[in-house]
């Protein structure tokens, strides 16, 4: 497997802060694997994934994504390396309410030409999306502020996997789930990252999920800065 993302030395504060949030020597996840981050509430999960997506930059280190260093880029190019190549579920899901779930699955592919063209026809791919992950047609057309949680967060699920991206990054997507709940949306989502092709970087602080991952990280472990107060 080939390495996707390489991130080296990595040391990141937040501005005022005396302390680092992340001091991390290495990280490396390869292409198409599914890997499970968990660490309790404080330890830098978030701010990690900040740092993966281009949203902010590091006070020193590199993350390498596909042999590009993300730390040497300038905010333009950042961004469209995000657009084009990743997708990110959010704990809170980040739907636009007004928008109905089609048009909420097609907003990537707005934004970035390459991604819309990987997704062909983009109507098509975000209906597929949709129903791979369960939901019923009928509610297609329906407001996304009208959706149960668990309905909301298929939908934020199909649209960080539409356009096929390199990398999808999952912060808690699963902290309003029951075990149930929880154990169908993994069983949704790894099928099509698979049928994607994508590597999966999931946060959590719920070990339980663990081994259903190809393998787990403890943030904790790896980030010398310790858990923040």
């Amino acid at each position: 497997m080939s390495m996707l993302l390489n991130i080296e030395d990595l040391r990141f504060s937040w501005p005022g802060d005396t302390r680092p949030v992340l001091a991390m020597d290495s990280l490396a996840l390869t292409a198409g694997e599914k890997v499970f981050m968990f660490g309790p509430s404080g330890s830098g999960k978030s701010t990690l994934l900040a740092l993966i997506g281009g949203l902010v930059r590091p006070q020193a280190g590199r993350i390498l994504f596909q042999a590009q260093d993300l730390t040497a880029l300038g905010g333009a190019r950042r961004d469209r390396i995000r657009a084009e190549h990743l997708g990110v579920i959010f704990q809170q899901f980040n739907l636009l309410p007004w928008l109905d779930l089609k048009a909420n699955v097609m907003l990537p592919c707005r934004f970035s030409r390459a991604r819309a063209a990987r997704a062909g026809d983009v109507g098509a791919a975000a209906q597929n999306l949709l129903g791979a992950m369960g939901l019923d047609p009928v509610l297609w057309g329906r407001r996304a502020d009208r959706l149960s949680v668990g309905q909301q967060q298929r939908v934020a699920a199909a649209r960080a996997l539409i356009g096929r991206p390199a990398l999808i990054l999952a912060d808690e997507p699963t902290s309003a789930l029951d075990h149930d709940r929880r154990q169908d949306f993994l069983d949704l989502l790894f099928g099509q990252v698979e049928a994607a092709g994508s590597t999966l970087l999931f946060v959590s602080h719920d070990r339980e999920l663990a081994g259903r991952f190809d393998r787990a990280v403890d943030l904790t472990e790896l980030n010398q800065a310790g858990v923040a107060a």
